[in-house]
């Protein structure tokens, strides 16, 4: 079982920093599942931790709710999915989502609540943000591998 922890931030800047904390710890063949409401900060947090993974263009890093996957190249391949428009869990697996786990990548899921069903059998991080006013979160992280500080 991984560790748990519960972080707060004050700002968007403060957000992508974790996230690039995070993301320098990450080792590859991580599932990130993190779910929230609008305007919570999760697309920040992705553009942090790929940043700590040494994306190319970190600034780049935008939601793919359109597209439903975008892919980053840096130390290791990230794939950053959008759940928000899928309508099922069958649109999420024709999604090919095998395909992007291995060892040398980083599947980042963004609204992973209305997918996570699909997730049972895969050990994942979980990161849940919270608003706790204007620009402050409160984001509990759940199953945290043990080399991530």
């Amino acid at each position: 079982m991984g560790i748990q922890s519960n972080i707060i931030t004050h700002s968007p800047e403060e957000t992508i920093e974790l996230g690039r904390k995070l993301g320098s710890q990450l080792k590859g063949g991580e599932v990130v599942a993190i779910c929230g409401p609008l305007g919570s900060g999760k697309t920040h947090l992705i553009k942090g931790i790929a940043a700590g993974i040494g994306a190319k263009d970190s600034r780049s890093v935008n939601s793919p709710t359109f597209v439903i996957v975008n892919q980053y190249v840096g130390r290791l391949d990230i794939y950053h999915i959008d759940a928000y428009r899928l309508n099922s869990i069958a649109e999420f697996e024709m999604l090919g989502f095998d395909d992007y786990c291995y060892p040398q990548s980083v599947v980042l899921i963004e609204w992973a609540d209305k997918i996570e069903a699909a997730l049972g059998s895969i050990d994942y991080v979980r990161i849940e943000l919270e608003h706790s006013g204007k620009t402050t979160r409160v984001i509990h992280i759940k199953n945290t591998p043990e080399y991530i500080n």
